[in-house]
């Protein structure tokens, strides 16, 4: 992936010495250029990108008007043509933030709910595709965009489990041979500061990165309560953070951004983890069966490593943070902030865009410039990272890279539907099994 994805492509397309014709008759013949075709399907003053959301929560909102905000740099006009989500009032509420924000409210026969919604949403003529569900559900919902030709922007992380990471790798090599575009929620890779820090890294400004340290340490997020005339699956969905099989802990669910730069700054899959985790504060069973912190090694080709730190625990002291430590100096990185120390100190003090909103600039302008970006594979592995360091601390285990890929542990059902289900039970080091 460029890591400056606005750059000239003198390999992109000049639409403007095409005939329209002949380039749409030459798209609908090559996959190559369909990507292409689809963005410029609404040619006039400026183009037209569609976009749809599948999970219309707060993020999904969220990264929907970041969307249409993106437009105005990257120059596309946004229009959302359709909105689902497995509750109706989530896309009530979405299409009244639309028209809150000044835009067109997308048509009834637009909207959709339920454990479908996702096919009809891809059915669509939407050109990008938001999801932004539980994370449990996004490698049905990514192999469903990317079945339908859609570009993507899917939120962190990507799966829950193994067998969901192969899944997403699988529609990841079909979404390149598309050469569809595809940009992930781990905004950080779209922050100035850390594309610039991190590219002086990459070029040896610290030595050899040779340990680490990343932490995402913060008090307690929300919760919902369950309630009586609810199904239990229902009551698990609206409180996903705290079943695995929705969110993969959190562990996975959030400090899967401090993992992807783990990924970024090293190079190299992890060989082997190893770690701790408990639930020590967050006990009540409105929090599920999860763990409330995570302390894990992960080893690194080289004799290299980096310590791994978790937690959601109220009254503790809070750290957001990445520290890689080089032959030669150290860098400190955190969001709006970047440092290095040593042989070649420097401070990042330029100017950056909210990279909220720049990761979708960055999309859009692919697609318009038909550029290379798709970092779908990219995520999966950080994802799967977060995954065997969880497996770890569950069952007290070394877990290497080979044996979180090929895992049979499947916390995420091939189909889902309201009705019964049980609880999960919390993880007991040394007694819960390795699968």
């Amino acid at each position: 992936m460029s890591l400056n994805p606005q750059a000239p492509n003198p390999q992109a397309p000049n639409l403007k010495a095409f005939d329209r014709r002949a380039f749409v008759a030459a798209a609908a013949a090559s996959p190559i250029l369909l990507g292409a075709t689809r963005a410029f399907a609404h040619l006039g003053r400026e183009p037209v990108l569609k976009i749809a959301v599948i999970g219309c929560g707060g993020r999904g909102t969220g990264a929907m008007l970041n969307a249409i905000n993106a437009g105005k740099t990257s120059g596309a006009k946004i229009e959302v043509v359709a909105l689902g989500d497995l509750f109706p009032e989530r896309v009530a509420n979405a299409n009244n933030a639309l028209t809150e924000n000044g835009m067109p409210a997308v048509s009834s026969d637009k909207l959709f709910s339920g454990f479908d919604a996702y096919k009809k949403v891809c059915a669509t003529d939407a050109d990008i595709v938001i999801l932004a569900t539980p994370p449990g559900f996004r490698p049905i919902h990514f192999k469903e965009a990317t079945k339908a030709g859609k570009h993507v922007f899917a939120e962190k992380p990507v799966a829950v489990d193994g067998p969901g990471v192969r899944s997403f790798i699988e529609s990841a090599a079909e979404s390149r041979s598309k050469k569809l575009k595809m940009v992930a929620g781990t905004q950080r890779r779209h922050e100035g500061c850390y594309i610039e820090a991190i590219d002086r890294i990459q070029k040896g400004d610290i030595g050899r990165v040779m340990a680490g340290r990343v932490y995402w340490n913060m008090g307690s997020l929300w919760h919902v309560d369950a309630q009586a005339d609810r199904s239990e699956v229902e009551n698990q969905v609206r409180n996903w953070l705290y079943h695995a099989w929705l969110s993969g802990d959190h562990i996975v669910e959030q400090h899967v951004h401090q993992l992807d730069v783990m990924q970024w700054v090293m190079g190299a899959d992890p060989l082997l983890v190893r770690g701790v985790g408990g639930r020590q504060v967050r006990t009540d069973g409105r929090f599920g069966h999860i763990f409330d912190h995570f302390g894990l090694e992960f080893l690194y080709p080289g004799d290299r490593f980096v310590f791994s730190m978790c937690r959601q625990q109220d009254g503790t002291d809070g750290k957001v943070e990445e520290i890689f430590h080089g032959t030669e100096g150290t860098a400190t990185l955190r969001s709006g902030f970047a440092e290095l120390s040593g042989k070649n100190p420097w401070k990042f003090g330029g100017k950056q865009r909210d990279p909220y909103t720049q990761e979708h600039i960055d999309l859009q302008n692919a697609i318009l410039k038909d550029q290379p970006l798709n970092e779908a594979e990219q995520v999966a592995k950080s994802t799967l990272c977060a995954i065997m360091g969880r497996m770890a601390a569950y069952t007290g285990k070394d877990v290497t890279w080979e044996q979180a890929m090929n895992s049979t542990e499947l916390l995420m059902p091939e189909s889902v539907e309201f009705g019964p289900r049980e609880q999960a039970p919390v993880a007991i080091p040394g007694r819960t099994k390795l699968q």
